[in-house]
């Protein structure tokens, strides 16, 4: 549900409504209770009063909750409401924005902190510390991502210093070898690639391009990345060479390093593009019907690998109606 929302889609939007009752003893539920909120990405609307916008997923989240503090003594009320009437949608969504950029903020500060150590020319065994310390502060940015349903705009500025640090941590290669060139289709056939859950648009378009013009006999895993198996190639996923750089986005370096020039192609990257990162470089107008049938699927169907069978068919189409 993350994405820019315009002034009609505002207007649309249901929230869910958790009013909470902790008892005083003991101290420890009230810190799950918040750990998991906070993890959810709600907001507090008031004093235990939280809010999340409404979707399927997270109502099932909300109700779990619930269940958790009435059996551990508390009380727990979920509500579905179609709108607040002290604040307008656009407030509301100020709400999450201004929680996301805390968080953002907090995390750049980790980014620039790791930057700074590189830039003083670190020792092997520091710079050992920090290329340990990326992975990490990779992953809490895809988590931050998960919970931004309203693109906060700090995000941006936590992404480029995450590209910064990358830039500055990835080691440097003779020509032609694999990573910052081009790589050969031929030799990566037959072999198991991998990337996160739940995937939108840039993994299913990722994974489409690898099995079409790629490897034609790609097994497809989904994994958390601390449970990437060593043999798997990543792609998308936080620190993988195969993932975003610079402006672009996992489609668009595909292109490149396969040294993909297809029209076609080309086009399909500019929409993933825009349904990805949402910065209007292209201005695609087919960037929204994408990003909702996509939602979509991700809504209804709860197994990865079918998305991913419906993702490979839904591009299947938008290449063949993209023109010679």
């Amino acid at each position: 549900m993350s994405g820019a929302v315009g002034s009609g889609e505002e207007a649309a939007l249901a929230w869910l409504v958790l009013i909470v009752s902790l008892p005083p003893n003991p101290s420890s539920l009230r810190v799950r209770a918040w750990r998991r909120l906070r993890a959810l990405g709600a907001v507090p609307l008031k004093n235990s009063v939280y809010l999340l916008p409404f979707s399927p997923e997270h109502q099932e989240h909300f109700h779990w909750l619930t269940q958790e503090i009435q059996k551990d003594g508390g009380e727990a009320t979920l509500l579905r409401v179609e709108r607040i009437e002290t604040m307008t949608p656009a407030e509301v969504i100020h709400l999450f924005q201004a929680a996301r950029d805390e968080d953002y903020r907090a995390l750049a500060s980790r980014f620039r902190t790791v930057l700074a150590a590189l830039e003083r020319k670190s020792a092997g065994r520091t710079r050992a510390r920090l290329e340990e310390e990326l992975p990490r502060l990779a992953r809490e940015l895809e988590r931050l991502r998960e919970i931004d349903f309203f693109d906060a705009p700090a995000r941006r500025e936590a992404e480029r210093l995450k590209e910064a640090v990358e830039g500055r941590l990835r080691p440097a290669r003779a020509p032609g070898q694999p990573g910052e060139g081009e790589l050969r289709a031929d030799a990566l056939r037959g072999r198991r690639w991998v990337t996160r859950p739940r995937p939108h648009v840039d993994r299913l378009a990722s994974a489409w391009l690898i099995k079409r013009f790629v490897d034609p006999e790609a097994e497809f895993l989904f994994a958390a990345p601390e449970e990437f198996p060593p043999d798997a190639i990543a792609f998308d996923a936080p620190g993988a060479e195969l993932g975003h750089h610079g402006p672009d986005c996992t489609f668009e370096t595909l292109l490149g390093r396969f040294a993909l020039s297809d029209r076609r192609l080309r086009r399909l990257g500019e929409i993933v593009h825009e349904v990805d990162l949402r910065d209007g470089r292209f201005g695609r107008e087919e960037a929204r019907g994408l990003d909702l049938a996509i939602r979509g699927l991700l809504l209804v169907l709860k197994d990865d690998h079918e998305v991913l069978a419906y993702g490979l068919t839904l591009f299947d189409g938008l290449y063949a109606a993209s023109g010679p």
